[in-house]
C-alpha cells in the first residue's frame, strides 16, 4: 500500500511525499475507529474539532500529514491517539524589528529600526517547512535591514526611506515564499543620527537657507533698481507726472494725521517767482539764497522784504 500527500507552494512548486504505510499503520487505524464507535458520547467531545474563519487546521496522522490539506474554517474530525493537529492563523501579524546599529556606506554609524506586516498564506509550508514562522521571519527581517541599509548612503537612507521599503518588502517576499508567508508591508521606522552629526547637518542646512535668502535678496534689490530706473526716466520725459507724484506725495503725508506737514517748496516754482520778481522790478537786482544758484547774488538783502509782502 502506497499513498501519495502533496503540498502547494503557492509559487508552482509542489513538495511530494511518497509513503509506504504497514500492517501496524493500518492496525492502529482500524482500533482507534473501533474505540471512536464503542466510545461514540465520549468520542463525539473529543474527537470533533472546530477552527475559526480566520484559522486552518493542519493535521498529523501517526507523525504523517495526512492527506487533503489543511481543514478548515468549520467542524473537522480527527481519530483519538493517532491524530494530532496544529492550528494556523491567517491574520495579518506585525511586529518591530529592534534598533540595529548599520554603517553606512559614507561610513556613518545609524540605528535604524523598522515594522513588518506579514501574514500565512499557506498553512501546510508554515508548518511543515520552518520550525518557528514568527521567530524565523523576524530574524530574517534584521538581517535583511542591515545588509540593505549597509549599501546605502545617510542622504539616500534619509531621503528614498519608501524606495528602501519596497527594496526590503521584496527580498523578504522571495526569502519567506517556502515558508508559507506572504509579507505584506515594510515601513522603516526611525533613524537615529548620532548628536554632533545632527548639529553639523542643523549648521549646513541653515548655512544653505541664508544663502538662499542672500540671492533671492540681491534678485530682489536688483528688480527693483531695474523698477526705479524706468520710473525715472518716464518721469523725467513727462513734467507733468512729477506735479501728480508731488501730490500723491501730500496726499499721504496728509492721511497720517500728523499735527505738522512740511509742504516742500519746488525748485521749478521758486525760479519762476523769481523771474516775475525781476520783471515787475527791472532796476532791482535780487540776490538769491545759496540754494538758488541761477539768480544774482548782490542784492538779495533789498529783495528779501518784497518776499515777505502780501500779493493780490
Amino acid at each position: 500500500m502506497s499513498s501519495s500527500v502533496s503540498v502547494d507552494m503557492k509559487d508552482d512548486r509542489a513538495v511530494t511525499h511518497t509513503e509506504e504505510y504497514g500492517i501496524c499503520h493500518y492496525f492502529l487505524i482500524g482500533l482507534s475507529y473501533f474505540l471512536s464507535i464503542v466510545f461514540f458520547p465520549v468520542a463525539l467531545c473529543t474527537n470533533i474539532k472546530i477552527v475559526q474563519e480566520y484559522e486552518r487546521a493542519v493535521i498529523f496522522r501517526l507523525g504523517r500529514l495526512l492527506p487533503g490539506g489543511a481543514r478548515g474554517p468549520g467542524l473537522f474530525f480527527i481519530l483519538p491517539c493517532i491524530d494530532t493537529y496544529r492550528q494556523v492563523d491567517l491574520r495579518v501579524v506585525s511586529f518591530q524589528v529592534p534598533p540595529q546599529e548599520i554603517l553606512t556606506m559614507d561610513s556613518v554609524t545609524v540605528e535604524v529600526d523598522a515594522v513588518v506586516y506579514y501574514r500565512i498564506r499557506d498553512a501546510t509550508a508554515s508548518i511543515i517547512n520552518v520550525e518557528n514562522v514568527a521567530v524565523s521571519t523576524q530574524l530574517l527581517a534584521q538581517t535583511t535591514l542591515r545588509n540593505i541599509l549597509g549599501t546605502k548612503t545617510l542622504a539616500q537612507l534619509l531621503a528614498d526611506r519608501e524606495h528602501i521599503s519596497d527594496l526590503l518588502e521584496k527580498c523578504l517576499l522571495e526569502a519567506t515564499t517556502n515558508w508559507g508567508v506572504c509579507v505584506e508591508r515594510v515601513e522603516i521606522k526611525d533613524v537615529r543620527i548620532p548628536k554632533s552629526l545632527q548639529r553639523a547637518l542643523a549648521a549646513e542646512a541653515e548655512a544653505q537657507r541664508e544663502a538662499k535668502a542672500k540671492v533671492i535678496a540681491a534678485n530682489g534689490e536688483f528688480e527693483a533698481s531695474k523698477a526705479l530706473r524706468e520710473a525715472a526716466i518716464a518721469l523725467s520725459d513727462n513734467p507733468a507726472a512729477i506735479q501728480l507724484r508731488y501730490l500723491q506725495t501730500l496726499s499721504t503725508i496728509s492721511a497720517e494725521h500728523n499735527s505738522t506737514v512740511i509742504f516742500p517748496f519746488p525748485i521749478d516754482l521758486m525760479s519762476s517767482f523769481m523771474s516775475m520778481m525781476q520783471r515787475n522790478h527791472p532796476e532791482q537786482q535780487i540776490e538769491s539764497p545759496p540754494e538758488y544758484p541761477h539768480a544774482s547774488s548782490s542784492n538779495y538783502r533789498q529783495a528779501a522784504p518784497l518776499l515777505n509782502q502780501p500779493h493780490n
